[in-house]
């Protein structure tokens, strides 16, 4: 995150301000600008527009009027995207400090803030002319009793997070192999307060994972298996909250080469669900959330060299199981589930999964939302989704019937790694569902529509959206 918050000393306004107003109460205006701006904004707010900017020898004033929702949900995100909007006048006129005033009759300042914050986002690495493309805004100060240090402590650390799990999704695989991202971890482990362990292929080897190494076979890079943890003194849970991450830093489809137009080339975001996970982890330990949390994350690109495997081959899994592989795309599920499996000798009181698993995800509800299913209680579900509502990363559940588990059957193997022609997601979450043998609460989430964008959207930028941090971090707040 390159923007800096803070909440303002006094009340001397000295920088640049935004003041949040709704049209029909302007009676502030008195105490902050001249007679003429006044009378200006008066006439103006008559207007259908939704922001002034008042340019002044002093300070420039932007006054942003925003109006009750009926529904909270989108009444929130309005006023984030309303953040998100005036980023482009701030940076037409170079304006590096505001402080932002809130004159509603409720505070909707973070929300305002954390638009903000996410639409000023940028991943400038590998640009040359890096400095004259940077956004001009570097801080924002909060105008004083408009909120609290530790809330405002809280925003920062998870638009932090979701701006790292963006960075990570937006590395290209020259950069991010797999034993890179376990080099990224261990990073931001130091930065934020987690520990990291990490095995390597050896380990991997000897713990018999057959899903991450037959993924791995076509590699000339070794596979990673990422164990983070946050356990703090004063955690509420005494058995771990599990989040498991899928890790594939690159994927071609291996012997199964996409055939899909143009598809390889954003494949380098197929370890989303793996940055959601580090996301959520950097999120809750800057936060230092009482809340006992481990991460797994297997990692591994997947190439159709060396000695790939192969449609028609049969892998014996960490848990025993064996699994016939039809297609040597659908190789998340199979690094997924040697993690699932491994999560059992946590004892977790519940197990969440995230990744960018089927296409049929993103065919299903498109970018706005995420698909998930699972067999977690439905405290927990509705939990998930009150917190899905808050942040607008919206979840809509799909159904686990056993008649799904059908399409998985097969002829020679326990189960194979591919459905038939319908409900992809489902038949992706029953294959998944198998690995947990029913030993803990479990809910999986398939970020692929999600994840990463072609265009922006408001304050999801274009690439890597960090989707499903904020969700999880609002939803362990809460725990």
């Amino acid at each position: 995150m390159n923007t800096k918050v803070s909440i303002a000393r006094s009340n001397k306004y000295k920088d640049d301000l935004i003041i949040l107003s709704d049209k029909k109460d302007l009676s502030w205006t008195r105490s902050i600008l001249s007679a003429s701006e006044s009378a200006y904004l008066k006439s103006a707010a008559k207007k259908e527009i939704n922001f002034i900017f008042i340019p002044n020898v002093e300070r420039n004033v932007v006054v942003q009027f925003l109006k009750k929702g009926e529904n909270s949900s989108y009444h929130k995100e309005d006023i984030r995207l309303a953040g998100n909007e005036i980023l482009q006048t701030l940076s037409h006129y170079k304006i590096e400090k505001v402080e932002i005033i809130n004159h509603c009759k409720e505070n909707n300042i973070l929300f305002y803030v954390e638009g903000m914050l996410l639409g000023n986002y940028q991943f400038l690495k590998y640009f040359n002319d890096k400095k004259e493309k940077t956004n001009s805004l570097k801080e924002i100060k909060i105008a004083k009793n408009s909120s609290t240090t530790k809330a405002v402590k809280e925003l920062e650390a998870v638009v932090s997070a979701t701006c790292l799990a963006r960075d990570l999704v937006n590395e290209p695989q020259s950069f991010l192999s797999a034993p890179q991202m376990s080099k990224e971890i261990q990073k931001a482990g130091k930065a934020s307060g987690f520990s990291v362990q990490v095995f390597d292929k050896k380990k991997i080897e000897q713990l018999k994972m057959g899903g991450i190494l037959a993924v791995n076979m076509g590699s000339i890079l070794p596979p990673r298996f990422n164990i983070l943890t946050w356990k703090p003194k004063n955690a509420k849970n005494k058995r771990p909250v599990v989040l498991v991450g899928k890790g594939i830093v690159y994927d071609t489809g291996g012997l199964s080469l996409k055939p899909t137009a143009n598809s390889m080339d954003f494949m380098k975001c197929d370890m989303g669900g793996a940055a959601t996970v580090i996301g959520t982890m950097s999120a809750i330990a800057k936060a230092k959330l009482p809340v006992h949390v481990v991460a797994l994350i297997p990692s591994t690109d997947n190439r159709p060299g060396l000695n790939a495997y192969a449609p028609g081959d049969v892998i014996e899994m960490y848990s025993g199981s064996t699994v016939e592989v039809l297609n040597t795309d659908a190789e998340g599920r199979m690094v997924l589930a040697d993690a699932l499996h491994y999560a059992k000798k946590y004892k977790p009181e519940l197990v969440m999964d995230f990744a960018t698993l089927t296409g049929a995800a993103s065919k299903a509800i498109g970018p706005v939302g995420m698909c998930y299913m699972g067999n977690a209680d439905k405290k927990v579900k509705n939990d998930l989704e009150e917190s899905g509502y808050e942040v607008y990363e919206r979840l809509v559940e799909f159904p686990l019937w056993r008649e799904y588990g059908d399409q998985i059957k097969s002829n020679i193997a326990d189960i194979k790694n591919l459905g038939g022609g319908f409900a992809g997601m489902i038949t992706a979450g029953k294959f998944l569902e198998h690995f947990t043998g029913g030993e803990y609460p479990w809910v999986h989430f398939d970020v692929a529509g999600s994840a990463y964008l072609k265009s922006a959207d408001g304050y999801r930028t274009k690439e890597g959206t960090g989707a499903g941090v904020r969700l999880m971090f609002d939803f362990f707040k809460k725990y």
